[in-house]
């Protein structure tokens, strides 16, 4: 028995979602979608049970945005083990060190059972390494008993578990999307919500921009030290959000025609964000990834220990300043992070395109299978392989290269919700505004839904 097949066999082992017979109405699927969203948002809100009370993390990080996490709550390890554990296991077979064909149905059932298991056992190893460095009472001088370091375990794990349900519940069809876009989406959304109307009594810097504009009423605002929401982060954040709606609206289109309905012409649309928000989504799991053991570590090394502290240094110039303050004080970081989040996200994006079948091969192949074919050229997968590499490496190229852009400028500029919160946050927008539209044709004209195959 393989690794993987070890993995699925742990996941019979646990709860698991059915997929509903018949499938539900959209409106009862939205009415779940936001049910599940309530539910995270109240977990998001509990705190955990044995740790000593704890200022509300008010701070925009990477690592809370990426992983919908909340600190000190339920939610403290939010999506990161599920992200985490298909991150992998999508590398292990796309570098064939995994061979499973995901075409077959048997073989993506057993594909998602593995993963349900790693993402299980991320979680338990997150939460120990979290209690075994003392993460929630570390400078508070308590010393809390095994049988509360084992509560926080099971507090963490528990949880966790609840949100791989949550996923494999809206995926299964009980709702629409997945529960990773869904939290993520939520996560950006408080953070830009709380950079704009936030507030905290007796706490200036913690202002959010009109609370703090109201108060102080200084031009100083323009740039806040630190971080904190300013004007030239609102401002950043509205641009960044319409370049990025006009961007992804655009299409490059390549012309071909119909060999079994006569020769009929049409276009085959690429989109202009060929790999869409992909990239920076990689590096942002990287990083972020970088980010938690770096904290774990911290609690865990001595004071002396070179070793760590050469780690925190390479976590440091990975991780985005936030504002044009922190920006400008120290360059180096700056160029340091930008060179490096740019490489990252032209390599994720190479990555991707392949590990996806979006390479030229594989949709050569697709287009010859349904019939289709270049006006002028024989009709050979390697002939359209060739044609569409023209116009699809140089899409992959330009499209890392431009969200990892948009990622850079938004946090040097202090973007609320940060420069890859935007992007994730306006991409699963788009998902959502087509699958929504998708499900409401397909019940508002049953006919289509025979002709597709929905039942």
């Amino acid at each position: 028995m393989g690794a993987l097949d070890a993995l699925a066999a742990i996941a019979d082992r646990f709860p698991t979602v059915e997929k509903p017979v018949p499938k539900p109405s959209l409106y009862r699927r939205l009415t779940w979608t936001g049910i599940v969203l309530v539910l995270y948002l109240i977990m998001a809100n509990i705190p955990l049970y044995g740790i000593p009370p704890q200022a509300t993390a008010t701070r925009i990080s990477l690592q809370r945005i990426i992983f919908a996490s909340s600190a000190g709550s339920l939610m403290e390890l939010g999506i990161g083990p599920i992200v985490t554990a298909g991150l992998i296991l999508q590398v292990l077979v796309g570098a064939k060190i995994i061979d499973i064909d995901l075409t077959d149905e048997e073989a993506r059932r057993k594909f998602t059972a593995a993963q349900k298991s790693l993402a299980i056992l991320f979680a338990i190893f997150e939460a120990t390494m979290y209690v075994i460095g003392n993460r929630y009472w570390a400078g508070t001088g308590i010393t809390p008993s095994w049988t509360i370091k084992i509560l926080v375990i099971l507090q963490l794990s528990f949880a966790a578990f609840l949100v791989i349900l949550f996923d494999e519940m809206l995926q299964k069809g009980w709702g629409i999307g997945s529960a990773i876009s869904l939290f993520i989406l939520a996560g950006v959304a408080h953070s830009v919500f709380w950079a704009l109307l936030g507030y905290v009594p007796r706490i200036a810097e913690t202002y959010g921009f009109i609370p703090a504009l109201l108060k102080e009423r200084s031009p100083l605002l323009i740039a806040r030290p630190n971080g904190y929401p300013d004007l030239t982060g609102l401002l950043a954040t509205i641009a960044i959000i319409l370049f990025l709606v006009y961007v992804q609206a655009m299409r490059v289109e390549i012309p071909v025609t119909s060999a079994r309905l006569r020769g009929i012409r049409t276009r085959v649309p690429l989109q202009f964000m060929y790999v869409t928000n992909i990239p920076i989504l990689l590096v942002g799991i990287t990083v972020s990834d970088l980010q938690l053991f770096n904290n774990i570590i911290q609690s865990m090394a001595s004071p002396t220990s070179k070793w760590a502290y050469y780690y925190s240094q390479m976590v440091y110039y990975l991780s985005p300043p936030r504002g044009i303050i922190p920006t400008l004080s120290d360059p180096l970081r700056t160029v340091i992070w930008a060179v490096s989040w740019t490489i990252l996200s032209v390599a994720f994006g190479y990555m991707w395109v392949e590990l996806a079948g979006l390479n030229p091969r594989d949709q050569a192949e697709n287009l010859v299978k349904s019939g289709m074919e270049v006006p002028g050229m024989r009709r050979n997968p390697r002939i359209l392989e060739s044609i569409l590499a023209k116009y699809i490496y140089p899409l992959t190229l330009l499209s890392s290269l431009i969200v990892a852009a948009i990622a850079i400028v938004a946090d040097i500029f202090g973007a609320y919700g940060t420069g890859t919160g935007l992007l994730l946050a306006v991409g699963i927008i788009n998902q959502y505004y087509m699958m929504i539209s998708y499900e409401r044709a397909l019940e508002t004209y049953p006919l289509l839904r025979r002709i597709l195959g929905e039942g």
